[in-house]
């Protein structure tokens, strides 16, 4: 089975249960789509009892990215992943393709696709080098990684598939196959609205998560409660890897992007992810803002003029992406059902009905 959306989920989310995430509103849809422009697609790929796997793809805004790049930085946690296109968007301080999240070993493909749909786009027919940023988590406990089952042309698809609005959480997209602390994981989104007197900015997170730790959800010791917490259970050792991808409407620069970034991993902590030697933990964050779009063609010498924020008024999204990072990782579990996989195994759902009953 193959299924390309990006439509919402139906399963209630933590928020919806009576848990909350800090003290900032959310957007309307509570995701990363929230922040203007932003599009997101999923490809899930569920076939026999072995491929668990898939591609999400995030879009900065619905024209051509090559020509007009956005402002991004990328911050890392851990290091021990295949972050492609890492040094380009640190040297330059912008994003000029979609980013796309897969599996490890999908990299490539992902690389690709990515590539074949910025040199497809009108506009780029003299193009010849393009820096495509592709991210991953290892997803071979319930899939066959080395079957490396995902092909370019499906990475393109779900490019060109990527859509506003609500966005599916759970077992979609990058995160069928993936596991974190221990139950299934998957991609998780959030997002928060910062009110006028703080500039009404939107901020959005996405996450695809397969890590571990000591789970907490609001405060509350959900993996000592559990018996599932590092050294404990056989399954969950605590490595993996979780991509983190941070959108805003702020206008800001690349330097504060990384700065933002950096918060974003102050969210992973809060649920008691711990970045271990094993784990591939990135940040990847830009600005949609259409005043510090970089055109690719401009006039040798011709100056930018650009406004941004102040380093003083970054506080408030600093906030904001440690919420939106946190219920992002927490939504990517409540979402994620049960799932069995390669070689017959099987990863449960987070017990939510258990978890929710210490809230009342």
């Amino acid at each position: 089975m193959i299924s390309i959306t990006s439509a919402s989920f139906s399963q209630q989310g933590p928020r919806e249960l009576g848990i909350h995430f800090g003290i900032l509103p959310t957007g309307t849809y509570n995701a990363i789509t929230d922040v203007p422009g932003i599009k997101v697609g999923h490809l899930t790929k569920i076939e026999g009892n072995s491929i668990r796997t898939g591609v999400t793809a995030i879009l900065p805004h619905g024209g051509n990215i090559f020509q007009q790049k956005v402002p991004a930085a990328i911050y890392v946690g851990n290091g021990f992943g295949k972050l492609a296109g890492v040094t380009q968007v640190q040297e330059l301080g912008n994003l000029e393709t979609p980013i796309v999240l897969t599996n490890t070993l999908s990299v490539a493909a992902g690389i690709e696709g990515t590539v074949k749909y910025s040199l497809n786009l009108p506009g780029n027919e003299q193009v010849q080098s393009v820096n495509a940023v592709v991210g991953e988590t290892n997803d071979g406990y319930l899939n066959d990684i080395r079957g490396m089952h995902i092909s370019v042309e499906e990475v393109l698809e779900t490019i060109q598939s990527a859509k506003s609005g609500p966005v599916t959480q759970g077992n979609v997209g990058a995160g069928t196959g993936t596991v974190c602390f221990g139950w299934k994981g998957g991609i998780g989104t959030s997002s928060r609205k910062l009110p006028e007197s703080l500039g009404g900015y939107t901020l959005g997170v996405l996450v695809q998560t397969n890590f571990g730790g000591n789970l907490q959800i609001g405060g509350i010791p959900v993996g000592e409660r559990l018996g599932k917490y590092p050294f404990k259970d056989a399954l969950e050792k605590s490595d993996g890897s979780c991509m983190i991808v941070v959108a805003t409407d702020a206008p800001l620069s690349d330097r504060n992007l990384e700065r933002l970034a950096k918060r974003a991993m102050m969210g992973l902590a809060k649920t008691g992810g711990i970045a271990s030697n094993g784990s591939g933990d990135y940040v990847i964050a830009f600005s949609t803002a259409e005043g510090l779009r970089i055109p690719y063609s401009a006039k040798s010498g011709e100056l930018m003029q650009t406004e941004t924020l102040r380093n003083d008024d970054m506080t408030p999204l600093f906030l904001a992406v440690i919420e939106a990072t946190e219920e992002a990782i927490i939504n990517s579990l409540f979402a994620a059902e049960t799932m069995e996989g390669k070689g017959g195994k099987k990863v449960e759902k987070l017990p939510t009905e258990k978890i929710i009953e210490w809230y009342k």
